[in-house]
């Protein structure tokens, strides 16, 4: 059993840190939230939390400045969870940087019988490679002196608070008595199943369920590539394929974002190269989709001069503020390479952008030639109404979410995957 004194140090208090440092400090764990930032910092410390999500607030609130305090620097603790971001060098290659330089951090501060967990994405091998390997530097056996675990995140923006919760984790240690003391403190507040494994498998399982959703998704690219080839409607195949029993085709799109099914691929193709021709594959039709969609737009206004292109929606998915690694950047970037005025309108992203200002949805429809959609908001449907679309100079509308209804006696022209080769 783990003990309600029990001291967490979570560093990291990004979409998955703050939440978790939140979740614990709420089920009765005294809690420290550690991040580099110290902007962040002043803000949490005011109450004024940095990210949004629906049910967060209100637990934020009834423990922040009580059992969860913020630092930017770890401190003395019995459970150190690691947080951190890891981006991608250009080579596609992980960046765990930020992981060893939180290791390093925790390192002075550690007494034997402590216990660390690596919840950030990382490559197979990590854990008890490169993780280790800090520990055994600075005196520390991993899995003996200092308990190790990799447990990795399982949440989605939108739905975090209620998935964290919820969802089944898997939590993998050095060895079993790591696996077991990590998953114990998980079952304090998870709902779902708590699976134990090893280290490797851990991290493997969190990489291959984006891969997964990764190949799927570029099948159904590839099918949108075959319909300009074929006379097929994309959309209708899949939605008839699906009736099978056991078929389950996701959607295409104009590529995938997100720091997880975008990313994630890359660092088993790191680790095994030759071995990895499908999810290297997979990863080149996904990353080729927003090419498609720039090339498709220039055809469908190649007779108009000087066209205005109005882009609804630059966050990777829907209803989130969150836009990194979103192929609507990509998208954008090439229509100014291509000359194209481009007036962007995404309400739920907060953020200043560097290439270009986002707009109201009036002034980015104002006198376009063609309305693009690239995020699936809610919020869209009653936003694209007959009186914006009535201030186009065309009212036509690209939609590449499968998402857009227009009302029967709309005179607005709708294109999407399942027609556009042939519109």
């Amino acid at each position: 059993m783990i003990d309600r004194n029990h001291h967490i140090c979570i560093l990291g208090l990004g979409y998955i840190g703050l939440p978790t440092a939140v979740m614990f400090a709420n089920y009765g764990f005294r809690v420290t939230g550690v991040d580099v930032n110290q902007r962040v910092i002043e803000q949490l410390r005011a109450g004024t939390p940095h990210i949004e999500e629906p049910n967060f607030f209100e637990l934020f609130q009834n423990v922040s400045g009580k059992s969860l305090t913020y630092e930017t620097a770890p401190v003395a603790a019995d459970t150190y969870i690691i947080a951190v971001p890891t981006p991608v060098h250009a080579d596609h290659s992980a960046d765990l940087t930020y992981v060893v330089a939180a290791t390093r951090a925790i390192v002075p501060h550690l007494q034997k019988g402590n216990l660390m967990i690596v919840e950030s994405t990382i490559p197979p091998q990590t854990t008890d490679g490169i993780v280790a390997d800090v520990l055994r530097e600075a005196g520390w056996q991993a899995g003996e002196d200092i308990l190790l675990a990799h447990c990795p995140e399982r949440v989605i923006p939108g739905k975090i608070i209620y998935e964290i919760v919820h969802n089944a984790r898997i939590v993998g240690g050095v060895n079993e008595q790591s696996s077991r003391v990590a998953a114990d403190l998980y079952r304090t507040f998870v709902e779902g199943q708590v699976l134990e494994t090893t280290a490797i498998n851990a991290e493997m399982s969190k990489l291959m369920e984006n891969t997964y959703r990764d190949v799927n998704i570029a099948l159904a690219n590839e099918l949108v590539k075959i319909s300009s080839v074929l006379d097929i409607n994309p959309l209708e195949v899949i939605r008839l394929a699906n009736h099978h029993p056991r078929v389950n085709i996701l959607q295409p799109g104009p590529g995938v974002g997100g720091h997880c099914i975008a990313v994630d691929p890359y660092f088993i193709v790191e680790k095994a190269f030759q071995q990895t021709p499908l999810i290297q594959t997979a990863r080149e039709i996904n990353e080729s989709m927003p090419d498609v969609v720039v090339s498709q737009i220039q055809r469908l206004t190649a007779t108009v001069a000087q066209p205005k292109i109005a882009v609804f929606g630059i966050a990777y998915k829907g209803n989130v503020g969150d836009w990194r690694e979103s192929p609507a950047l990509k998208i954008i970037a090439g229509l100014q390479q291509a000359g194209i005025e481009v007036a962007v309108h995404d309400p739920l992203v907060v953020d200043r952008m560097k290439d270009f200002e986002l707009v109201s949805a009036e002034a980015a429809a104002q006198n376009s030639d063609l309305l693009v959609v690239l995020a699936d908001h809610q919020l869209f449907h009653d936003t694209l109404s007959e009186t914006l679309l009535a201030t186009m100079r065309q009212a036509r509308i690209l939609d590449t979410k499968n998402f857009v209804k227009l009302s029967p006696e709309s005179s607005a022209e709708l294109i999407n995957f399942n027609h556009l080769f042939r519109a």
